[in-house]
């Protein structure tokens, strides 16, 4: 019978705890609420080198915020980490310059960022010319 007892007051407690628990996490939430809807936002600046995790700050009247963000360690740095485009596919190797040319439209523009509606990148011609596969190795019977 005690045994019994000290089960049910053992289970109430932790009921009690658990609930208490999820009332703070809501309360700790709504903290972060802001009436303010104009955000501005600034361009990640990254915690080391020039891409990897970093911040950006953001301010509406007179707060401020800081967000995490990571700035791709492949990005374009002439478009903008926050500009994101649509490209063509590459066009044919021009033999004067030995590089390919394609071009990109505008499709977002992350955190107001103020973006280019079109772009060019370049990239070098490669040497070797790919060919199709044949067919795979190993499946199947011969």
């Amino acid at each position: 019978m005690e045994l019994r007892a000290f089960c049910v007051i053992l289970l109430i407690t932790v009921l009690a705890v658990s609930s208490q628990a999820a009332k703070n996490k809501k309360e700790k939430g709504k903290k972060g609420a802001s009436d303010c809807t104009e955000w501005t936002w600034g361009s990640c600046i990254p915690n080391s080198k020039d891409c990897g995790a970093g911040t950006r700050e953001g301010t509406c009247k007179e707060e401020t915020r800081k967000l995490k963000c990571k700035i791709p360690c492949n990005w374009k740095k002439a478009f903008g980490a926050d500009c994101k485009y649509k490209f063509e596919n590459w066009g044919e190797c021009n033999a004067t310059t030995g590089q390919k040319v394609r071009s990109g439209t505008l499709k977002k523009a992350l955190y107001n960022a103020d973006c280019q509606q079109t772009v060019e990148a370049t990239k070098p011609c490669s040497l070797k010319t790919k060919s199709k596969s044949k067919g795979k190795k190993g499946k199947g019977k011969e």
